[in-house]
């Protein structure tokens, strides 16, 4: 393909959520991962309504009826298209699949970023982070209530936490730009 077919062609938009518990990096990755791509990112707890926030302050974890609008404001944020013709990468814990589902309606051809490690590390890290609301108390119901997404998936990457960011955020931006490049070259059934 010459090069003026290639700058005919629209851009494809992506539209990125990096997962898992509290501590894992959700946020570092998100913002670094952003910048490789040239997208903007939004940390998703900033979307939480202040009540959300205060719940989890004093240690009680949020029930499924408290994330549902909060999801629902991902979603539209993730479905922008005018504020982020190119894309997006947000930041959201996207700890079930029901949740991961909502947001796949609200954004068809998200793209999920799992970030996952050993409890002990996040939990260390939780205790050593300051500043946040999530206290490190409410990790074991995040581990619980979280549902590791599996090969049925296929839209999810999988990836330690235990590289440092700028090397993870790398390996991650390649397999984005490549799984992105295929969709591309696909041909419309």
């Amino acid at each position: 393909m010459s090069p003026p077919e290639q700058e005919q062609q629209p851009r494809q938009r992506l539209a990125v959520v990096v997962m898992g518990v509290s501590g894992t990096g959700k946020s570092s990755v998100a913002a670094a991962l952003a910048g490789t791509l040239r997208l903007p990112w939004v940390d998703g707890d900033h979307l939480h309504v202040p009540a959300a926030v205060a719940r989890m302050q004093a240690g009680l974890p949020l029930s499924d009826d408290d994330r549902w609008p909060w999801l629902d404001r991902i979603g539209a944020c993730l479905a922008d298209g005018t504020a982020a013709p190119g894309g997006v990468v947000v930041a959201c814990s996207a700890l079930k699949r029901a949740y991961r589902d909502r947001l796949r309606a609200a954004a068809p051809g998200l793209r999920f970023v799992f970030l996952d490690g050993p409890a002990q590390l996040i939990r260390q890290r939780l205790e050593q982070r300051r500043g946040h609301y999530m206290p490190p108390a409410l990790l074991d119901s995040q581990l619980h209530t979280l549902e590791r997404p599996g090969d049925d998936e296929p839209d999810v990457l999988h990836a330690g936490i235990d590289a440092p960011v700028a090397l993870a955020v790398a390996h991650i931006g390649a397999r984005l730009l490549q799984s992105k490049k295929a969709d591309s070259t696909k041909a419309p059934a």
